[in-house]
């Protein structure tokens, strides 16, 4: 007969000691390529502050606006990332990145000084206008980039490394914090730093978004002839384009047509002339139907027959459209539905900030008892006793004075009934106290 225990209990506490280890090798593994990755991205901030931005500052090829214009604030990451890279290296993770997430305004600087550049009139970078301006800073950055320090980096790429080095952040911080026990007391600190990091992350990712859009749109205007029709208008975001066939509504030959989606408006053009000197290759605005007051409705296309066709009613106008290829045709009708639903989430949330900030017509009975409106009220019942007090004086003293009539006796005035002024208030009361 055999005295040893049940297995039930040492293989529960084996299997919870089992995982505790995953997770302690998995945090060691994620640390470790942390610190080896912080190593090279230390290094190569190096190469551009001193290389770069040091020698430039000390030779005077380029302004010192420029100069900012160009580089931003990477010397001070470059300082910062040094910091962080002594704490890691000890194991002071929680530590290390609450100091850092304290001067993450210096990455939300350095992400808005490249979307800037990016949203110039001519789509260049600072570094590219500079590289065509100066023939110094051409030369200058071909000798530093064949240095063997920089393993054929060029400047380019390494001026983008803080951005792609905020969404690695974002990845190790998860697998720490994820890996890291609730009891530890770095797991606060660690937690707080994967939501500042994030946030960071998700502005790069928003500007990418945007100027990936300005690029369309820009494209867009280009392709159109003449500058009357204006695309690049604040808060307008392209969807999509490509051809479509119009229906007339008098049942002759459907025409083809060049649609271009946006995110408020749905844009017809046509073709130019292939034989145009200039406007070969453009499109003709015909027509701009805005989406706002728009209704879209699948005429065909349900089942899986060959082509489609789409209803599009407008305020002024109603608009159908058919494709051949059935697929294509409800793409169109699933972003032209989106883009309406989301403009008209806009239009409702608008409209319910306008009705919260709409003053009511009514004050409250709460509001109508404070200090102020019971002293204005106060000297209004003063003025109000005053005038009465006086006008009963004057009534008094008229009183007293007889009036004489043909027969030369003094007699009142008598009134008809229907003549006669209303009743005081404070004679029917037997008061003179006015009641507000």
């Amino acid at each position: 007969m055999s005295f040893a225990p049940s297995p039930f209990t040492p293989m529960g506490i084996r299997s919870i000691q089992e995982q505790r280890d995953r997770w302690e090798r998995k945090r060691s593994r994620t640390a470790r390529e942390l610190v080896q990755s912080e190593q090279r991205y230390c290094e190569q901030l190096d190469l551009v502050v001193t290389y770069f931005v040091e020698i430039l500052k000390a030779k005077g090829t380029l302004r010192q606006d420029i100069r900012e214009s160009i580089f931003s604030s990477i010397k001070s990451i470059h300082l910062i990332n040094q910091t962080l890279l002594g704490h890691l290296e000890m194991g002071r993770f929680g530590i290390g990145f609450e100091e850092f997430c304290a001067h993450l305004q210096l990455y939300n600087t350095y992400v808005d000084n490249i979307q800037t550049a990016k949203k110039s009139p001519h789509g260049k970078s600072k570094l590219n206008v500079q590289l065509k301006k100066s023939k110094a800073f051409r030369r200058f950055k071909k000798l530093q980039e064949s240095r063997p320090e920089f393993k054929q980096q060029k400047l380019e790429d390494l001026l983008t490394l803080p951005l792609q080095r905020i969404q690695q952040y974002k990845h190790f911080l998860r697998d720490l914090t994820e890996n890291t026990g609730p009891d530890n007391p770095e797991f606060q600190q660690l937690s707080k730093a994967v939501n500042a990091v994030s946030e960071v992350a998700q502005r790069i990712q928003d500007n990418a978004r945007s100027h990936e859009n300005h690029l369309q749109l820009s494209r867009v205007q280009k392709q159109l002839k003449g500058r009357k029709t204006r695309i690049l208008t604040p808060g307008r975001w392209y969807i999509r384009e490509g051809w479509l066939k119009t229906v007339p509504p008098k049942g002759t030959e459907a025409k083809p047509k060049m649609f271009y989606l946006f995110s408020d408006i749905l844009l017809q053009a046509k073709q130019c002339s292939p034989i145009h000197p200039t406007n070969g290759n453009k499109f003709a605005c015909q027509r701009i139907y805005p989406l706002k007051e728009c209704t879209v409705d699948k005429v065909f296309g349900h089942t899986k027959s060959q082509g489609g066709l789409i209803s599009l009613t407008f305020a002024r106008a109603k608009l159908l459209l058919m494709s051949d290829d059935q697929g294509d045709i409800n793409d169109w009708y699933r972003s032209i539905c989106l883009a309406i639903g989301q403009l008209k989430s806009k239009k409702t949330v608008v409209h319910r900030r306008d009705e919260l900030r709409r003053k009511p017509i009514r004050s409250d009975p709460d509001s109508q008892n404070t200090p102020e409106l019971q002293q204005t009220r106060g000297l209004k019942r003063t003025m109000m006793l005053d005038e009465e007090v006086l006008e009963h004086r004057e009534g008094q003293s008229s009183s007293s004075i007889p009036s004489t009539g043909e027969n030369g006796h003094s007699a009142t005035k008598r009134l008809k009934p229907n003549e006669a002024p209303a009743a005081r208030p404070q004679e029917s009361s037997g008061s003179s106290c006015v009641i507000l």
